[in-house]
């Protein structure tokens, strides 16, 4: 059983980007109560030497997407202050790619009085899986 939501703290709905996320250029797109959607174009300098996606780049993908969640579900910024961290995250890296987007799709399973988990799926642009990740977070 979740706990009802709370109010977006943010005007547009997204909250600002970590200095990781600038750094990666991960760039929220969407985010509510249920889910967030954020996706990175892809770079050399996101790249292993062989030319795939590096697996940090991968994760912090995804970690970030659930972050941008585990924050709105849980009113960081208004109710809440402080900010939700990530305590635990659990990866299967299936796939890579090499050149065009990846997007993560970050989805609420549990929201409790103080545990926030959130499974989140990275997909290439043919939408097939490349990762599947999912994170407890924390009020700090």
């Amino acid at each position: 059983m979740t706990s009802e939501p709370v109010a977006n703290p943010y005007p547009d709905g997204v909250p600002p980007r970590s200095p990781l996320a600038e750094h990666l250029g991960i760039d929220p797109l969407e985010v509510d109560e249920q889910h967030a959607v954020a996706r990175i174009l892809l770079e050399d300098h996101h790249k292993q030497p062989r030319g795939a996606v590096h697996a940090g780049v991968l994760l912090s993908l995804a970690d970030n997407t659930a972050t941008i969640l585990a924050n709105r579900v849980n009113g960081v910024g208004g109710a809440l202050p402080g900010f939700m961290v990530s305590i635990d995250l659990h990866a299967v890296l299936l796939s890579n790619v090499s050149e065009g987007e990846i997007r993560a799709t970050a989805r609420l399973v549990r929201r409790g009085r103080r545990v926030t988990v959130i499974r989140t799926e990275v997909t290439g642009e043919d939408g097939r899986t490349l990762t599947e990740v999912t994170t407890t977070h924390i009020p700090t």
